[in-house]
């Protein structure tokens, strides 16, 4: 493809990530209000169950004995007062509605902002997806060989990855983290790892380029997703317990959120799945290391931090399936991990000089 064409494809690229940012942006507010606006009709709930619950007490002269037909009309003090089926009905209404379960499903109450928050993610994920496919035709190859387009391309995969898991679960409690997320990488790539269609270095002109990091980008889209349920179980294990204690529920937005167990169960689910991606990245990258460098490993920075993650995750599964590793600590465990896959595609990439400093920067 002549230059000419190839930085008209790049400007175009670089206009539907623009175009892309903004439309995430607006999805992120929808989210977000979508919380807000969620938690403010829960605490309405929560009033209004309040007073049909005090309206439906039944008082009880306790103690006092029948002096006719030998009948009690109290009872014992913890008795005194009985709920009835309407105050059962007000507290289910007051703890179910709107709320998730452990299947993530929500009630009703919640549907209108959060619809429109996904369609925005989804126009959002088609303009982002024309951006890197114009990017890829531009450079006449796979739009992954430095930072900006590994940032793009992971971006646009963790927007698809979260809209595809959406089709089995109602995840769109993580969508502000998840959307927020995404806007980072673009503003990151857009502002830091900016780099002009070019060519690629010789050792990265090879099909190998296509499996080992399609691979790793897609692995680290399902990793950024873990770690936002990570965060999000700290959050709700904590609110439970403060719940739990007699404590002022000061996060009611949580209850949109489901358990801290729920949260935790796919997480480790999610994670297992991507540490088989990794186990392969990390296969294939010795493969092509071989192939371009003749050894499967040299101790570069790059191959290290690939392995540490790999020991991170590893540590974690076991930790969470035989050492009982339950809780908070395997949640803190999958956030050093992602934490890991952070360094390793920033600071390593641009600090550390080794083989792997393909940064384009």
């Amino acid at each position: 493809m002549p230059f000419g064409i190839n930085e008209t494809m790049g400007q175009y690229s670089e206009l539907f990530m623009l175009l892309a940012a903004g439309t995430y942006t607006v999805a992120f507010i929808a989210f977000a209000w979508d919380l807000a606006k969620s938690s403010k009709a829960l605490r309405a709930v929560d009033l209004k169950a309040a007073q049909s619950v005090a309206a439906a007490k039944v008082p009880v002269a306790a103690g006092v004995a029948a002096d006719s037909a030998g009948a009690r009309l109290g009872g014992p003090a913890d008795r005194a007062e009985r709920p009835t089926s309407s105050t059962k009905s007000a507290a289910n209404a007051a703890g179910g509605a709107a709320t998730a379960d452990g299947d993530m499903k929500y009630a009703a109450e919640r549907r209108v902002p959060a619809r429109v928050a996904v369609a925005l993610t989804v126009l959002g994920a088609v303009i982002h997806g024309a951006g890197v496919v114009t990017r890829a035709l531009g450079a006449g190859r796979v739009p992954w060989g430095n930072m900006y387009e590994f940032l793009t391309t992971g971006a646009f995969l963790v927007a698809a990855v979260f809209l595809l898991a959406l089709i089995r679960r109602d995840l769109r409690f993580l969508g502000t983290f998840v959307v927020g997320l995404v806007i980072i990488m673009l503003v990151a790539a857009s502002v830091a790892f900016w780099t002009p269609v070019g060519h690629l270095v010789p050792a990265l002109q090879s099909y190998w380029l296509v499996i080992h990091v399609s691979i790793a980008v897609l692995s680290s889209a399902l990793f950024t997703l873990t770690f936002a349920m990570s965060a999000l179980q700290l959050v709700q294990s904590h609110r439970q317990k403060t719940v739990a204690a007699g404590g002022v529920d000061r996060l009611g937005f949580m209850r949109l959120v489901p358990s801290a167990l729920s949260l935790e169960n796919l997480s480790y689910r999610i994670n297992a799945i991507a540490f088989i991606g990794w186990t392969f990245t990390l296969m294939f990258g010795a493969i092509w290391a071989e192939k371009a460098w003749g050894r499967f490993w040299g101790w570069d920075t790059k191959e290290v931090w690939t392995f540490v993650i790999w020991v991170v995750y590893a540590g974690y599964l076991h930790a969470r399936a035989t050492r009982g590793w339950t809780g908070t600590r395997a949640a803190w465990l999958s956030i050093v991990g992602y934490l890991c896959v952070i360094f390793n595609f920033t600071i390593v990439n641009t600090f550390f000089n080794g083989l792997h400093s393909y940064s384009g920067l």
